[in-house]
């Protein structure tokens, strides 16, 4: 395989940049070469191909300068916060790695993230983190008054690395968080701590969220500041409700550990949830009281406060989520208004996050009401939500206003559904939309500043990692890179690889989206097994053109190997494809989905005469591993091998919030949830199949893959299976575990999908 050489210029710079590259002293004549083999230790043991990061950066108020961390020049392993001027690229420190010194350990603090009090005097530190599911949000929590230098821990009472979201009241010298599912406020000028909830315990949480509403909503930061600082806003649920799903560790101990955890699975009870109101200085709570039972009939995904300090503001959503209310309480006269409501057929989308413009006098909102998503304007006075995005395109997402001159930027693709562009639109929505991302090629995303004078630009396409520049809007200007990941890319570059292809198929049905790897020597008169990478359900896509990271790497492997690989994206994936194209799954997840997917690899076969139709192989994780049982049990006659990861066998093992949101109730579609599940079609098996799954996975269940297994052995049907005591869902945790994984399923398709069809050991 031929080998790429760095020139000697881009060589310097690379030393220059990184030093531990120094290490290879080399002389100023010689050439760095790396290698074009990739292995599976490079990609999952050596870290060979981190990129780099950026920031945590942060922009001020100002909407011209921001801050980030950096290496310490004066201790090693420590950080200093810098400040930076945008637009002249001025740097100071702001705060040293020294004045963070832990007082009792003699060594500065790991800053893993941080926040400004509004006037930037206070700084916030948090470190010292535990995970907490899927992140560190528990841990140890710093305030720096840079107004005398004093550095105080918060919550000193309690044991380490117990508090959670802490916060700076937004106009007064306090901080509030969390511990033990208990509301506290802090005083930074003393050691005042209040307590403001008392019934938190391992089924009432305050503040936080239980596990479904993190895993589905994305909830966690349960509480808010009013404006004046006097009140908090936080949600409380009650977990009672919902039985214990238990998780065994078989390993650790002497005897096994069980470790309970409140999950609601399809059909059951969800957790009390409720919006309470309390005075800090009172400490009385005032509870929002709505019809119904939170429990059975609604969920309340997000709330705020509404750009004063006397209405709250929320979303509240029926269980069969598709009607999305946008409600206004008002703390004072105790009244209750609907100003907004969201309906579709099928389900509606939350928003993550309220938008306010025309000086909180009006909110913006996405949704599909006329078949696309497009942001609307809704206004307090209740009338009638306006378009604002006009078009038959969608609006992938809102990405920054300009409130001054009366502008809207969001992420739009209406040529492409697998690109990512920057657009803006008056806010009048008596513009036509004007796209600011010059290139056309690859996926764009924007940090955008107060003021939406600069923008941090992030881009990448398939075959190329990321980069990010600091860029003025809306020329696009760019004023310096700040991350050029030239390392990486010289080292991506090297690899003995062709370029993706990006190609579009008729299932019949629709014309489908995809792409495909190929070995570097391809040889069209050849025949070749082909890989296909499926994900397929309502949560993702696959086909994006963008950087996958190792997800790549493992691909370009496979393809070093002499295999081809493919992804499609069905129709039901969230592509910016129209409402039609993402709700039409509806009650038939697990269904319409492999059906595209089988239909669209048997045009290919046609299409392309190099594919080997008795060698197609599928792999998957999530909703790929259940898109790969489906694909093995449905299609047999298309799908010779493959390997289901971490999956749901049975639709109706799964939680309430997701499952339910895309098949409706279980009671009302006993029809879509049978026959989307693959454990009712195990029986058709007959080609090579390999699961695997984590013992620890809390989110898509062990019981799951039994119940698989057994079905497995009922039907007299061999099949290949590995098991990771402990892991979770992502299959990472201890030592050595992604290697062996990743080295499981690549023998599992060398023994059962021969790359040479006469040796199958080759």
């Amino acid at each position: 395989m031929k080998k790429r050489l760095i020139k000697k210029k881009v060589f310097y710079f690379l030393v220059a940049s990184f030093p531990v590259l120094l290490s290879f002293a080399f002389l100023p004549s010689q050439e760095k070469t790396f290698s074009p083999d990739l292995t599976l230790e490079r990609i999952f043991a050596n870290r060979e191909f981190v990129q780099e990061s950026f920031g945590p950066a942060q922009w001020l108020a100002d909407g011209q300068s921001y801050t980030t961390l950096e290496k310490s020049a004066e201790i090693e392993g420590a950080k200093d916060i810098v400040l930076y001027e945008g637009k002249t690229g001025r740097r100071q420190i702001m705060v040293s790695a020294a004045s963070l010194s832990d007082p009792e350990q003699s060594k500065s603090l790991r800053v893993e993230a941080y926040s400004w009090s509004k006037d930037n005097s206070l700084l916030l530190v948090f470190t010292n983190s535990q995970r907490v599911w899927r992140q560190n949000n528990r841990g140890d929590y710093w305030v720096l008054d840079r107004t005398n230098g004093r550095l105080k821990k918060l919550g000193r009472k309690f044991e380490p690395s117990s508090l959670m979201f802490a916060k700076f009241a937004p106009s007064s010298r306090k901080v509030g968080y969390v511990y033990k599912n208990n509301l506290y406020v802090e005083e930074v000028d003393g050691d005042k701590i209040t307590q403001l909830t008392f019934d938190g315990s391992e089924t009432v949480i305050n503040g936080t969220a239980d596990w479904v509403y993190e895993e589905e909503f994305g909830l966690r930061d349960g509480f808010r500041w009013s404006p004046d600082g006097q009140h908090i806003a936080f949600f409380r649920f009650d977990t009672s409700p919902i039985q214990d799903f238990y998780l065994i560790n078989n390993t650790d101990f002497l005897y096994p550990k069980i470790t309970p955890i409140k999950y609601p699975k399809v059909g059951t009870k969800n957790a009390e949830c409720k919006i309470g109101v309390v005075n800090i200085e009172t400490g009385q709570i005032v509870w929002i009281k709505l019809p119904g039972d939170s429990r059975s009939d609604y969920y309340l995904p997000l709330m705020g406060w509404a750009q004063n300090s006397q209405e709250v503001i929320f979303q509240h959503l029926n269980r069969l989520q598709n009607t999305n209310q946008v409600m206004l309480y008002n703390i004072l006269s105790r009244k209750l208004k609907t100003i907004f409501t969201d309906k579709d057929e099928a389900w509606v989308e939350i928003m993550d996050d309220f938008i306010w413009v025309n000086e909180g006098n009006n909110l913006l909102w996405l949704s599909e009401m006329d078949g696309w998503r497009h942001v609307y304007l809704v206004s307090f006075d209740e009338e009638p939500a306006r378009l604002i995005t006009p078009g038959n395109f969608d609006v992938i997402s809102l990405a920054g206003v300009d409130r001054r001159k009366g502008w809207l930027y969001f992420l739009a693709s209406p040529e492409n559904a697998t690109q990512r562009y920057l657009y803006r639109v008056k806010l009048t929505g008596k513009s036509k939309p004007e796209r600011i991302t010059p290139t056309t090629s690859g996926s764009h995303s924007y940090q955008i500043s107060p003021g939406a004078e600069l923008a941090f630009h992030y881009y990448s396409d398939f075959d190329t990692p990321p980069s990010v520049d600091l860029v003025t809007l809306p020329q696009h200007r760019v004023i310096r890179p700040m991350v050029k990941n030239e390392l990486l890319k010289a080292k991506v570059e090297a690899l003995d690889r062709r370029p993706a292809e990006f190609f579009k198929v008729d299932s019949g049905e629709e014309t489908l989206d995809g792409w495909c790897l190929k070995p570097s020597d391809f040889d069209e008169q050849k025949k070749y097994p082909v890989i296909v990478y499926v994900y397929g359900e309502p949560a993702a896509q696959t086909v994006v053109d963008n950087w996958g990271g190792n997800t790549y790497l493992w691909h370009l492997f496979l393809t070093q190997r002499g295999y081809v690989v493919i992804s499609i994206d069905n129709r039901g994936t969230p592509a910016p494809r129209g409402r039609e194209w993402r709700k039409c799954v509806y009650r038939k997840v697990g269904i319409l989905a492999p059906a595209d997917q089988a239909a669209a690899v048997k045009a290919l076969i046609k299409k392309w005469s190099w594919i080997d139709s008795s060698r197609i192989g599928v792999w998957g994780w999530s909703g790929g591993g259940q898109m790969t049982l489906n694909a093995m049990f449905k299609y047999p006659e298309i799908y010779r091998t493959g390997i289901a990861v971490a999956f749901v066998s049975d639709q109706l093992l799964y939680d309430t919030i997701y499952q339910e949101r895309y098949m409706g109730l279980p009671e009302d579609n006993k029809e879509g949830y049978r026959d989307g599940s693959p454990i009712n079609f195990a029986h058709n098996l007959k080609g090579n199949l390999m699961i695997i799954h984590g013992t620890g996975d809390d989110n898509v269940h062990y019981q799951s893959f039994e119940r698989l297994t057994n079905e497995l052995i009922t039907c007299d049907k061999l099949f290949s299976m590995m098991v990771y005591p402990n892991r979770s869902h992502s299959i990472s945790e201890g030592k050595n575990t992604t290697l062996h994984l990743y080295r499981t399923m690549l023998n599992f398709f060398l023994e059962n999908l021969p790359v040479n069809s006469d040796n199958p050991h080759k």
